[in-house]
């Protein structure tokens, strides 16, 4: 796969030239918490992980695309697949968009929608799954715009800022929406 084109929006494979927005990204403390991160990356492990991002989902058990607003044009966000699960027929799904002018704009959306059918035509999962911490009411708008149901909470799932958070957990189920 190299691109998927949406309406506004473009997914693609990461490619070496990702790895400063990747670095930014990864080094970001305020996104840790979703990530499970606890110490920064440095820029040669970030390009050890580049040069092998090449490798099938069906192995690694994931898929990072790159958000762009058009093939050419600078990196606005991720979105990643991950937890895959092929006997199960489920896959985990994330997103980011990163740059400040570019949010709200209805990108990730966008890419969350794009995304989705190609993990049911392409990966033929019967569900994709996210977690979302309690106060994180964009996510959670995003999701269930998208079709996604909340279908569970995990207490106390998350620890970040000295305290502990609730993680909803969202599913959509293949044939629910697409």
């Amino acid at each position: 796969m190299t691109t998927l084109k949406g309406e506004n929006i473009f997914l693609r494979a990461l490619e070496l030239s990702d790895l400063d927005f990747l670095y930014n990204l990864e080094n970001d403390e305020s996104l840790w918490e979703v990530s499970n991160t606890i110490t920064p990356y440095s820029k040669y492990i970030l390009n050890q992980y580049l040069e092998n991002s090449h490798r099938d989902i069906y192995d690694v058990k994931q898929l990072r695309l790159v958000i762009c607003k058009s093939e050419n044009a600078a990196v606005i966000g991720f979105i990643d697949l991950f937890d895959f699960d092929p006997k199960h027929s489920r896959v985990g799904v994330g997103i980011v968009i990163f740059s400040e002018g570019e949010k709200r704009k209805g990108y990730a959306s966008e890419a969350l929608k794009m995304i989705c059918e190609y993990a049911f035509k392409h990966l033929n999962v019967h569900q994709i799954f996210a977690g979302i911490t309690e106060e994180n009411e964009g996510s959670i708008k995003l999701f269930e715009k998208a079709g996604f149901k909340k279908s569970g909470i995990k207490k106390d799932w998350i620890f970040s800022e000295g305290k502990y958070k609730d993680e909803y957990f969202y599913q959509i189920i293949h044939n629910s929406q697409f």
